[in-house]
């Protein structure tokens, strides 16, 4: 079985208008059997998204034309390709109480849901840690140093996995390396290596999945999956469950490194 559970759509604010059946015609022809329309969930009305163009989540308004969308998609391919109304779900420290009355809400319409972090909060201030290189070095120099940074980061994912966020948080573990998306880019030598261990098995012990996200590939700056191939083979050592997600934010990008991840 080939399947994608990482797909952006043309309701990404920050993403491509290519249209949902390019996505899935697309699928079809590569061969997958499932794939998962994971968009990028609507941020917490009080929170304040430190993106220039305040486009990080879905507008509130589009969650049910998406869902409608989707709804009819499943119908029209259902003897093609099963395909999972989904929504990557933003951890934010400080903001638990918000996803889970969001979740309660639309949780009973997901077949498939991811959680990821891309927010770190320093003292009062939030930075989008994936949206640039500078964006990323100007909070290191606010930290202390890039290393911090990635401290901050586990530590916001491995909190994450303890939230309570109710009967419909999601059970896979969005891209929990995003934070080496720059990492080509700074002079500075971490080894990390225990602390992913440390999550891999903290997902382990918990019930997760892992969201082996192919994306970082591409990323000029970081040129290896989230997370590394290393940490791959020891996820499967451990046995923790695994779903490949391309993390496609436009039809070309779809299922990219597929055969390069799974054979790993």
């Amino acid at each position: 079985m080939k399947r994608d559970g990482h797909i952006h759509t043309p309701f990404c604010p920050h993403g491509t208008a290519d249209p949902f059946e390019e996505y899935i015609e697309k699928a079809i022809e590569c061969g997958f059997t499932e794939i998962s329309f994971t968009e990028h969930a609507p941020l917490p009305t009080n929170f304040n998204d430190p993106t220039p163009d305040k486009d990080s989540g879905m507008d509130p308004m589009l969650l049910k034309p998406y869902f409608e969308k989707l709804d009819k998609l499943k119908s029209t391919y259902e003897n093609k390709i099963k395909i999972n109304i989904g929504l990557e779900i933003d951890y934010i420290i400080g903001f638990e109480t918000e996803t889970r009355a969001f979740l309660d809400i639309v949780g009973p319409l997901l077949d498939d849901a991811i959680l990821s972090v891309h927010f770190l909060k320093w003292e009062n201030e939030y930075c989008c840690i994936d949206f640039s290189e500078e964006v990323f070095f100007d909070f290191a120099k606010k930290v202390g140093s890039v290393g911090e940074v990635y401290n901050l980061y586990y530590e916001a994912v491995t909190s994450s996995i303890n939230a309570n966020l109710g009967r419909y948080k999601p059970r896979r573990i969005g891209h929990p390396t995003l934070v080496h998306k720059f990492q080509l880019a700074h002079n500075e030598e971490i080894d990390d290596t225990n602390k992913i261990i440390e999550l891999l098995d903290h997902m382990k012990t918990n019930g997760y999945e892992l969201d082996l996200n192919s994306a970082g590939l591409s990323k000029k700056n970081c040129q290896e999956p989230y997370p590394p191939l290393s940490m791959i083979e020891y996820a499967r050592k451990i046995e923790l469950p695994m779903v490949f997600g391309s993390d496609a934010h436009s039809v070309k990008d779809l299922h990219q490194h597929f055969e390069t991840i799974i054979k790993s």
